[in-house]
């Protein structure tokens, strides 16, 4: 049980932490402190209901389809190994950093609505959660404790951000931290890849 949870975990942090839309409007909506544990529960709460959608939704068309496991097991070792080399060259040509937008207070209504926009019309969200994350999911030997582990690694990114990015502004308007960062995804996302890849094997 807790090697799935840690899976899980770690899957889903690696996935998450990548610099994207996201991430960049919450760390902008924290280090301004507009709204941000709002931006941050909405974010953490639609990971969530993606993620057990993706799990428990792909454990049943496993079931009913065995073939598509093959298929899913491949698909995600060669898209880990490729979402790990892509950090590896974030890592060793890093961009200009993250900054904070305009001092210019906005509704809650209006950050709502934006927070949702960027989470819900970003493609790669789906892909992320709904397949690649799912699909892991339905081959471990407890989804449910998958599911929790990549739930429980949003949360914490999340809040995280929204908690500490005041503090850690001075590096991460640098680029020297997220290069640490991107190499670590690197780490994650091959280990897990490797870990398919012998499944069948």
């Amino acid at each position: 049980m807790w090697q799935s949870y840690f899976n899980g975990f770690s899957l889903s942090l690696g996935m998450i932490v990548a610099i994207g839309a996201q991430n960049a409007f919450v760390l902008a909506q924290s280090l301004k402190r507009e709204h941000h544990f709002p931006v941050a529960a909405i974010c953490a709460l639609a990971d969530l209901l993606l993620i057990a959608a993706g799990v428990f939704g792909m454990a049943a068309l496993l079931r009913e389809f065995p073939q598509v496991a093959e298929w899913a097991r491949w698909g995600g070792v060669i898209f880990l190994t490729a979402y790990g080399t892509f950090s590896v060259k974030r890592a060793l040509y890093p961009g200009p950093g993250l900054e904070a937008e305009g001092a210019v207070k906005r509704s809650l209504g209006i950050v709502v609505a934006t927070t949702l926009a960027v989470t819900l019309l970003n493609p790669h969200v789906y892909l992320d959660t709904l397949f690649l994350i799912g699909s892991v999911g339905a081959q471990q030997s407890a989804p449910a404790a998958y599911a929790a582990g990549a739930a429980s690694a949003s949360i914490i990114w999340f809040f995280g951000l929204a908690i500490a990015a005041a503090a850690l502004s001075p590096w991460l308007s640098r680029p020297s931290f997220w290069r640490l960062v991107d190499g670590l995804i690197a780490v994650l996302m091959w280990r897990i890849a490797w870990g398919l890849f012998q499944n069948g094997a």
